[in-house]
């Protein structure tokens, strides 16, 4: 027990029960613990430098990138290829830094990894961690201990078990040990001892514990790359072929035409350099990177970095009910004697709406007795989740009473029983030379302990109902006097008063209704899937908002039903209860057959399996499990729910901000592609060298990917439905905008190059400072475009533009490099240019105007054609 008691006097009260069991020798604890390994659950390999370089190696695109680069040193170009492959490196370090943050803080979420356990080895009794433990120890349990392996009772005294880790039912299971019983009684790892004292023997450990074949049931389930993962790499494999196809053709018409193998193969090399869109993986790397930075800052933890896009398409959001929900506490909600009632949390809302009132209300005389006897019939030193909410209570709303009794001794207790629901603990009063006896318990045992006539018993049971019904814990309390000083051998023995009912809730967490309104306003349907009753599962569902007017599925439903009419039913149903881990799973897996993208939280080792297999794990990270944050893609390391709504709210922020930035790269590529080609087709010289190209793609591209990141989200994007799941990044809509924007800005850089080489602009007909103006024009074009798509929805100069630092930064750094590049000779000469006119730079100026204009207009030609997409 947890606290001394007394010598008793209970009259035929057993003793110690004895054994000749000495458990395991050392010796044969460390031939068992080398040959079954260690009690302990495998968790994931973090990544290490190696194997994060191999994976950052390994990807097509970068492979291509390091092969222009060592085309590059062979031809000469030693400073290209350094800065083409120093960007390889830049990747490389920002895929790094992230992953090792999240490594690091996954170390210090594993908190419950071993537990202690108390052995009996050689005949005595030792502390030995956890891991250590092996199949056939002899274990030693006490309230408060965390279970070390899956554990066959021998003997139990009132042993209560919190198994809502793994069964999600939030009310401790009494353990009992019958003689000749035929089914072994069993408490398993991970669980937690709430009262009593036991001892059992191990019969599993590590992976073969319950625990551990749950977690080894997800092994089967493989991670999956996101739906823009495989659109990107799918994209980037056919513009790559295509580009290197168009560029070796290129490389030999030059050839043939010119004569000089080099400048066709330069001539090649820039076009491909040009076509290849090496931006993709690197603006998808940095979006998803510093998205899932922001959601750290919010108490997120991304450890599948792909996952923070995933949410933003959301359609089904499962969550588990204790825990999730719930806080996984018990406090106490009701007090009821037939004479007065007491709701806790209506009497302080009412005391606190009036300006100096109590903020805790008073408790009515005649509960008084209720509240003081439920408190003396639990543990003072409680571990039970119950006894200590019902302790808290009493130290509320008794305080500054003569009805809570730090004074009284405890003489002796009876415990819970399989035969007997009810506990009596017996106390003696200093001023009093009978014992009092207070007594808790399932309203009916009370009921049966105080002999109550059949009105009383109705009356009783139809208030115990009502509470039930509204997803209450309900207890019924008595008290009874004796004034004998041998005790009676059972609880029936005395003369029990009923005093009143006790009701206890898993409170809702205070978050969770609002985010689940802001879910459902996204569109997003939210579903309970729980071990718990039906009455109680339905009762919060009504109050956390879930839609009313269909009945909870149950587990032992779902299992009568085939595939397909689970699959009927899942469009109506929200409430899952009595549902076992495997049932999770499948429900998951049903939701997802049928096109639903499904996020599914959870904190205990039951909702493991189905965190992996959905689209998007959510853990809770204070109180969860480490096999569920193992299994999960996101964990909430403060256990706040509306960290969900603030997770999915970036996740839409993410997509549609890619969206922007790949308008930007395929309208920012279209006149480089076409300024590499058309002067070659010409007969001109070459426009654009590998050296401007990596200038534009090296420090303007990727600088685009932070500036377009950091954008908010568009006004209404929560109020709008989650986009399909088969939504592409790629569709006409990026691709209109972007080859429109980027053939307008290709016919004036032409049209400028074209005027320029005429000497229309003064300075003469020399190719460079064509070449520089036309650069010049590009290079600022392509700000005024990353400035046009920053919002689709707003023109830029019709309303007020909310700040981004970043843009700002980027365009004071590229205005000062490209000064640099046009007025230090040594660097002009460097990139092939001629000082550029007064004029020139004035025309320049003007067409940069222009260009904004058409980016404008295609944008209000877009709201107006395609208006449900643009």
């Amino acid at each position: 027990m947890s606290e001394p008691v007394p010598g008793s006097t209970r009259r035929g009260q057993p003793g110690d029960a004895k054994t000749s069991a000495i458990g395991l020798t050392q010796a044969q604890a460390s031939e068992r613990l080398a040959a079954d390994g260690a009690n302990e659950l495998p968790v994931s390999r973090p990544r290490g430098v190696f194997r994060l370089l191999r994976e950052v190696v390994t990807e097509p695109m970068f492979l291509l990138l390091v092969a222009c680069g060592m085309l590059y040193l062979l031809l000469g170009n030693r400073q290209e290829a350094l800065m083409l492959l120093g960007f390889v490196f830049v990747v490389m370090g920002i895929t790094f830094f992230q992953q090792r943050r999240t490594e690091r803080s996954l170390d210090a979420l594993r908190s419950l990894s071993s537990p202690q356990a108390t052995v009996i080895r050689d005949g005595t009794p030792r502390k030995i961690s956890g891991r250590e433990l092996v199949q056939g120890d002899l274990v030693l349990l006490a309230e408060g201990d965390r279970i070390p392996a899956d554990i066959e009772l021998i003997e139990t005294s009132a042993l209560a078990v919190d198994e809502s880790l793994l069964t999600g039912e939030s009310v401790p299971v009494a353990k009992d040990v019958v003689a000749g019983a035929a089914e072994p009684v069993l408490v398993f790892s991970g669980t937690l001892v709430t009262q009593g004292t036991a001892r059992g023997t191990v019969v599993a450990t590590g992976e073969r514990s319950a625990l551990g074949r749950i977690g080894k049931s997800m092994s089967g389930l493989l991670d999956e790359s996101t739906p823009i993962q495989r659109e990107i790499s799918r994209v980037v494999k056919q513009v790559a072929g295509i580009g290197l196809a168009l560029a070796c053709v290129l490389a030999a018409a030059n050839w043939m035409v010119l004569g000089d193998w080099r400048q066709g193969l330069l001539a090649g090399l820039t076009l491909a350099m040009a076509i290849l869109p090496e931006e993709l993986p690197v603006v998808l790397t940095i979006f998803l990177g510093l998205g899932a930075w922001r959601l750290a800052r919010e108490n997120v933890l991304a450890r599948s970095i792909p996952a923070v896009e995933v949410l933003g398409a959301t359609t089904v959001l499962c969550v588990d009910k204790t825990g999730t929900l719930t806080a996984n506490r018990m406090v106490v909600r009701k007090l009821w004697s037939p004479l007065a009632a007491y709701d806790v949390a209506s009497a302080s809302a009412s005391a606190n709406a009036s300006p100096g009132a109590l903020k805790v209300p008073p408790l009515q005389e005649a509960l008084h007795g209720t509240l003081e006897y439920a408190v003396l019939a639990s543990h003072r030193r409680a571990f039970d989740p119950m006894e200590t909410a019902i302790g808290e209570a009493g130290q509320s709303l008794l305080a500054n009473t003569e009805h809570l009794h730090s004074d009284w001794t405890l003489v002796d207790d009876y415990p819970l029983s399989r035969e007997m629901l009810a506990m009596s603990r017996v106390w003696q009063s200093p001023d009093l030379s009978e014992r009092l006896i207070a007594s808790k318990g399932a309203p009916e045992a009370i009921v049966d302990l105080c002999h109550l006539d059949e009105a009383q018993q109705k009356q009783i049971a139809a208030q115990a109902d009502v509470m039930a019904g509204q997803g209450l814990r309900v207890l019924g309390v008595a008290q009874a006097r004796f004034g004998a000083t041998v005790l009676p051998e059972t609880q029936h023995d005395f003369d029990f008063k009923f005093l009143g009912l006790i009701a206890l809730e898993d409170p809702v967490r205070a978050d969770v209704p609002k985010a689940i309104a802001e879910c459902q306003a996204a569109g997003i349907r939210v579903v309970m899937m729980t071990g718990d009753h039906p009455a109680t599962a339905m009762a919060i569902a009504r109050l956390v908002g879930l839609p009313e007017g269909q009945p909870a599925m149950t587990g032992l439903e779902l299992a009568s039903l085939d595939d397909a009419a689970l699959s009927a039913r899942l469009a109506t149903t929200h409430v899952f209860c009595r549902v076992q881990p495997e049932q999770k799973l499948r429900l998951v897996q049903a939701f997802r057959a049928r096109g639903d993208v499904v996020a599914m939280t959870g904190d205990g080792v039951n909702d493991a399996p189905a965190l992996k297999a959905a689209n998007i794990g959510v853990a809770m990270g204070a109180r969860g499990t480490e096999v569920a944050r193992e299994a999960a893609d996101l964990v909430l390391l403060a256990d706040d729910f509306s960290s969900i709504v603030t997770a999915v709210r970036y996740g839409r922020r993410v997509f549609a901000n890619l969206r922007k930035a790949f308008v930007f790269v395929v309208a920012a590529h279209l006149p480089i592609i076409g300024l590499s080609l058309i002067p070659v087709l010409m007969g001109w010289p070459m426009l654009l060298m590998p050296v401007h190209i990596l200038f534009l793609q090296l420090i303007i591209d990727p600088a685009c990917s932070v500036v377009f990141e950091a954008e908010p989200l568009e006004a209404g994007a929560m109020h709008a439905m989650p986009r399909s799941p088969d939504a592409r990044l790629f569709d006409r809509t990026v691709l209109a905008r972007g080859f429109l924007q980027g053939l307008g800005l290709l016919a004036l850089l032409l049209g400028v190059y074209a005027t320029a080489r005429s000497g229309a602009f003064g300075g003469g007909q020399s190719e460079d400072s064509a070449r520089a103006l036309t650069f010049m024009v590009l290079v600022l074009a392509n700000l005024g475009l990353i400035h046009a798509n920053r919002s689709w929805d707003q023109t830029r100069w019709a309303g007020p533009v909310q700040g981004n630092r970043y843009f700002r930064w980027i365009s004071l750094a590229t205005l000062v490099t490209l000064a640099c590049i046009l007025g230090i000779g040594p660097v002009r000469g460097l990139f092939a240019f001629d000082a550029l006119t007064p004029l020139m730079v004035a025309v320049g100026i003007g067409t940069v105007l222009l260009a904004f204009l058409w980016f404008e207009a295609v944008k209000a030609y877009m709201r107006w054609r395609m208006p449900a997409h643009a």
